[in-house]
């Protein structure tokens, strides 16, 4: 059966407890599906002490749907933006954090009903680390897009040759980490991989990355094959941008992942030729063309913004 989605119904919503010492901050473009990421977060078995939506499309939608929860009682905030780009999004909204905790997602993430019960108390239990969780996928099922679905807990001290642990659309923190880290890198040679950036330098500070199974939430696949083609497009450059800024201090892991990834690039778009596997063409081409230039791009930005 296709997935049925979700308006944001409030007239006969019940009040939740409420887990005062959380933020949720939502980026968005002002796009039609953030009125089911909001649905969700009414329909959960709790709601956090403060909701911030940073809207970068400016939409009245947007600034209605949050009146809604605002007459529930959920202290929701809206904060428009001219800017664009999601780090600049997220930055802005954890500027207005004022609680011990900030859960971050994103307006095409679902959570799921016991998904900030959990967060909270996994945080609780360890506020020195970095929580991320499980993203499943609905939509379009055919090709698993910024899926994470392992089912056992993990936990990372240092950065990874294979992984980029932070899961940018599932993910809490402590608002004394966020101090520690600093803001989500705005730069543009960065667009797109914000988070692997802030997972790397989280753990060069010696701050963990816990990854918990039991925390769950849905990304909806709304991306025809060319979107998804151009968005792995944007990937591929952003994460070059992302190893040419780091590069730069001589960190080996980084050069084993750029070469990674420039070789691997190259054998997934020969196996998806064998295959007939256009989306696999389409991957590994992304990152033969695009991982470079962002590389060069990351290398020559300016190194006061590294």
């Amino acid at each position: 059966m296709p997935y049925q989605p979700k308006t944001l119904e409030t007239r006969h919503a019940e009040s939740r407890p409420i887990l005062k010492d959380i933020t949720v901050v939502i980026p968005t473009l002002g796009r039609a599906i953030l009125e089911e990421s909001l649905h969700w977060i009414v329909a959960g078995s709790a709601w956090p002490g403060s909701l911030i939506v940073v809207d970068q499309g400016r939409r009245s939608a947007v600034s209605s749907w949050i009146g809604a929860m605002q007459l529930l009682g959920i202290n929701a905030v809206y904060v428009p933006s001219t800017e664009r780009g999601r780090a600049a999004g997220l930055n802005r909204g954890l500027e207005q954090v004022e609680t011990r905790f900030v859960a971050i997602t994103d307006d095409d993430c679902f959570v799921t009903g016991d998904w900030l019960h959990k967060m909270v108390a996994r945080l609780r239990q360890e506020p020195g680390a970095i929580v991320t969780g499980r993203v499943d996928h609905l939509g379009n099922l055919d090709v698993a897009f910024s899926v994470v679905t392992a089912n056992e807990l993990r936990r990372y001290e240092r950065p990874q040759l294979k992984a980029h642990p932070f899961i940018g659309g599932n993910a809490g923190l402590a608002m004394e980490l966020v101090q520690r880290i600093g803001p989500f890198d705005e730069h543009p040679c960065l667009e797109a991989a914000e988070d692997s950036d802030y997972g790397y330098r989280a753990l060069r500070l010696g701050i963990p990355i816990v990854y918990d199974p039991d925390i769950v939430l849905n990304h909806y696949h709304w991306r025809n094959a060319d979107q998804r083609a151009a968005r792995y497009a944007d990937y591929a450059r952003s994460q070059g941008g992302f190893y040419g800024t780091h590069l730069r201090w001589g960190n080996w892991i980084i050069w084993k992942q750029a070469a990674r990834d420039l070789l691997r690039g190259a054998v997934r778009w020969l196996r998806g030729t064998i295959r007939r596997d256009q989306d696999m063409i389409d991957r590994g081409r992304a990152d033969t063309l695009g991982l470079l230039p962002g590389i060069i791009a990351g290398w020559r930005r300016d190194k006061t913004h590294a």
